[in-house]
């Protein structure tokens, strides 16, 4: 069976949140939004070592946002595959993914999103991340394919759905609403629903986009290349539901249903690992 979502929220941290709001939802949803926007940071498991250490690791300027992320260049290959990662998460998250496309004859271009990693900051958005894989897609492109996890395949999404730069693409366990995201975030928080209200209200106003227009089921609309949506029924962090919703908006669109896998292992599953690179290949 797979593990349970890893992403509790301390106490402490609740308690607060509960705290600020018996004096000011705004000063409540204010406190929720620097949470929202603060990934956790995790010590990388031994099991991605290899791949952070062979790869070669480049610091970029994202000018556009004016922070430092690491890019990891692996392997070498006139093929480039782009991958990007789950929040929380880091470039080398998906090593098994980078090692199969290796042996496959292709090279991989990953990256520790701002705030993640070895890049730097310790706040970051969506835009920023938009930003980012725009960046990188201009300095290491053209690419073949993306992969992106969570996370990392919203992004995807929402940036193809500005500019199409790839043939195709696949995205991993990932959630078909952002507004669905900050709710659920909003309940772990054990705060009022006025609070993800304000939330969105507060979002809107600083960086003038409303942010279910980056959901996966919104950009899915205006995507054109082929997609694979990979997903697995136990998925305890985003439910299947998502799966069939954003395949529904995809033009090409393809679905790969897995069982027993959860969130995070499916990363690490040969099997779905292979129909991947079959469906980039062919």
């Amino acid at each position: 069976m797979p593990k349970k979502n890893n992403f509790e929220i301390p106490s402490s941290i609740i308690r607060t949140g509960k705290t600020l709001q018996l004096f000011s939802s705004k000063l409540a949803a204010n406190f929720a939004i620097k949470l929202f926007t603060t990934p956790p940071k995790f010590k990388t498991p031994e099991r991605e070592e290899m791949m952070r250490k062979s790869a070669k690791n480049i610091l970029i300027n994202i000018p556009s946002i004016q922070k430092d992320v690491n890019v990891y260049e692996y392997g070498f290959s006139k093929t480039k595959i782009l991958l990007v990662h789950g929040w929380a998460g880091r470039g080398t998250q998906l090593y098994e993914v980078a090692d199969k496309l290796l042996e496959n004859g292709m090279m991989v271009i990953s990256v520790d999103l701002p705030a993640h990693g070895l890049s730097s900051g310790k706040t970051t958005n969506m835009l920023e991340c938009i930003a980012t894989v725009e960046y990188i897609n201009d300095k290491f492109g053209p690419f073949e394919a993306a992969i992106g996890h969570s996370f990392g395949g919203i992004t995807l999404l929402a940036s193809l759905a500005k500019k199409q730069f790839l043939n195709k693409l696949a995205i991993i366990g990932i959630e078909a609403s952002n507004n669905k995201i900050l709710d659920l975030f909003v309940q772990k928080l054990k705060l009022k629903n006025k609070v993800a209200t304000l939330m969105k209200k507060q979002i809107r106003s600083k960086f003038e986009v409303d942010l279910e227009s980056l959901a996966a089921i919104t950009s899915a609309k205006s995507v054109t290349n082929p997609t694979l949506v990979v997903h697995d029924v136990q998925d305890n962090d985003v439910d299947v539901s998502s799966a069939y919703k954003i395949r529904q908006n995809l033009v090409k669109g393809k679905l790969l249903i897995t069982n027993g896998l959860g969130h995070r292992q499916i990363l690490r599953d040969h099997n779905t690992i292979h129909k991947i690179i079959d469906f980039l290949k062919n």
